[in-house]
């Protein structure tokens, strides 16, 4: 029916028949105990960063191994180095968006 509101999540736009026409959502009054979006998605990050921490770590580890072994093929070290630094990338970037923004 063209007057009744599309169900949907709150704070989400669903598309109808037609692209043209969007329905915003608000969301939801928050209730005592109950966590947002933004909530639920840093503490989605944390336990993110400290996975690739782990990793990261694992990695320098298995690096510094792989170098003193004489016989260890430069490729699989420079690949291993390679996978390490982007994973140092990421976390920065995570770190980062962790970090709220101050308006100057």
């Amino acid at each position: 029916m063209p007057g009744l509101p599309v169900q949907g999540p709150p704070g989400r736009r669903l598309r109808r028949s037609r692209p043209s026409r969007m329905v915003t959502y608000l969301a939801a009054p928050l209730r005592p105990g109950r966590r947002t979006m933004e909530t639920e998605s840093r503490h989605e990050l944390r336990a993110k960063l400290e996975q690739l921490r782990v990793e990261h770590r694992d990695l320098d580890l298995a690096i510094s191994r792989l170098a003193e072994d004489p016989l260890t093929h430069e490729l699989q070290l420079k690949r291993l180095k390679k996978r390490k630094l982007q994973i140092k990338d990421y976390i920065a970037k995570l770190e980062s968006r962790l970090i709220p923004d101050l308006d100057a």
